[in-house]
């Protein structure tokens, strides 16, 4: 057993999974064992259980070959600062968790979801063409995702995604299904309905303002957490004074602005990305009504480039909580200041992006559940594709870089902690600014 498999087996037991049982019409379905015992009854019996295979099939895997996942992120473009922290946070975590049973884990050329639904789609295709693929870390975008998870789950491949945050993804957090919802998807990203209730208190309560005005971009991303932050402002007794959309290209911003002043907003919402953002940022205090209005993004601008613009100074920006502190993920002892010292050395800067960890997180549990799904007969590795999901389904209390990780019946797996912050301005502040926290929310369960 190599090292890094000797570090898992000591960080985390991990579930295998049992025989199946056969339902009344016939099916077959995987069982995951108890996540707590698996590992040792493996160790004594000298071999991991035998499922029968499950209803999506199994991927067989010779000798010499390697295990194949796929990265599907935005690494080109105006989105690339989300993507390209994401891909590599990928690759740092193939490399920290090892062989799985003996077999390496290869990554393939990485594709790029180009942030927009033809991206996803197009790579969506390349990766289902490939029947030996088992499992996809991406996308970076909401959009992308929409038209990517179709295909890829379909083809019985599983998703995780480690920035993805539109509600219609997983589901309303009432028990209700999201318009785009595929059986196979997760993410350790927040779903954006808790975005949405942080700005949306941020605004009312520690700003003291109580009209707003939001523009989106028509994204499936942008468009649900307008649409939601609206819902929450409105639901904690603010009152929104008007919703305009910009297409991703526009340069000229005014009359969408000037149509937005009309109502005389105290705050304005733009969860949207570059470049439109840093032309909303740059023309909106020109226009007469919104000259004094506070400025507000979300995720979607929260990475270096735009915090360095001079425009940008003094805007408030929401997104996931990565007071991390030093904490580890139990598969492979990796701690977030280990990661940290690694990525700059091997990348020659800080991640751009705030999900970087999410993605390290995201491609353990990959690498988990295919581990737990697996077993080796012969000189071949078997992995059982619904065995896949059931582990990542039953996911309940893992310790990740990102916290404590819990995965629901739609995918939803990572925490809905969120941050608010204050750009201080100027590139020489913009790391520092990605930590000025200057409010906080956690969902009340939490």
């Amino acid at each position: 057993m190599s090292a890094s498999a000797i570090r898992r087996w000591a960080a985390v037991a991990i579930a295998a999974l049992a025989a199946a049982a056969c339902g009344g019409d016939g099916a077959e379905t995987a069982v995951v064992a108890d996540p707590g015992t698996s590992a040792a009854a493996e160790q004594q019996a000298g071999e991991p259980a035998r499922p029968a295979p499950g209803p999506l099939g199994t991927v067989e895997i010779p000798a010499d070959e390697a295990i194949q996942i796929r990265s599907l992120e935005a690494i080109t473009g105006d989105v690339a600062f989300l993507g390209l922290p994401n891909m590599r946070s990928t690759e740092l975590a193939i490399e920290d968790y090892g062989p799985i049973r003996g077999f390496d884990v290869e990554l393939g050329t990485p594709l790029d979801d180009l942030c927009s639904s033809d991206g996803g789609q197009a790579a969506a295709q390349i990766i289902v063409a490939d029947s030996d693929v088992l499992g996809v870390i991406g996308t970076s975008c909401s959009g992308a995702a929409v038209a990517a998870a179709p295909l890829i789950t379909e083809a019985g491949i599983t998703m995780i995604s480690a920035s993805n945050t539109s509600p219609a993804l997983t589901s309303d957090l009432r028990g209700n299904a999201g318009q785009n919802h595929s059986v196979g998807y997760y993410r350790t990203s927040h779903n954006d309905l808790f975005q949405a209730a942080a700005v949306a208190q941020f605004v009312l309560n520690e700003l003291g303002l109580a009209t707003a005005a939001v523009i989106h971009d028509g994204d499936p991303y942008t468009q649900g957490l307008a649409h939601a932050f609206a819902d929450a402002f409105a639901a904690e007794g603010g009152t929104i004074t008007g919703m305009s959309a910009v297409n991703k290209d526009d340069t000229d911003m005014v009359p969408v602005l000037t149509e937005i002043a009309a109502g005389t907003p105290q705050a304005l919402f733009f969860p949207i990305f570059q470049p439109a953002g840093d032309l909303i940022a740059d023309q909106a205090p020109g226009v007469p009504g919104l000259e004094n209005a506070a400025l507000l993004a979300s995720g979607g601008l929260l990475n270096l480039n735009f915090l360095a613009l001079p425009q940008t100074a003094g805007m408030y920006l929401a997104g996931p909580d990565t007071r991390f502190g030093n904490n580890a993920n139990r598969s492979t002892g990796r701690t977030t200041e280990e990661f940290l010292d690694i990525y700059q050395e091997r990348f020659g800067g800080p991640p751009a992006a705030p999900y970087w960890a999410h993605a390290y997180d995201a491609t353990v549990l990959l690498l988990d559940a295919i581990t737990a799904a697996s077993y080796v007969e012969g000189d071949t590795l078997v992995v059982d594709r619904q065995g896949v999901r059931d582990y990542l389904s039953s996911v309940a209390g893992h310790e990740g870089l990102t916290g404590t990780l819990t995965c629901d019946g739609f995918g939803d797996c990572g925490a809905g902690r969120i941050t608010v912050v204050e750009n201080l301005g100027g590139e020489e502040n913009a790391e520092a600014s990605m930590s000025n926290v200057v409010f906080s929310y956690a969902p009340p369960a939490e």
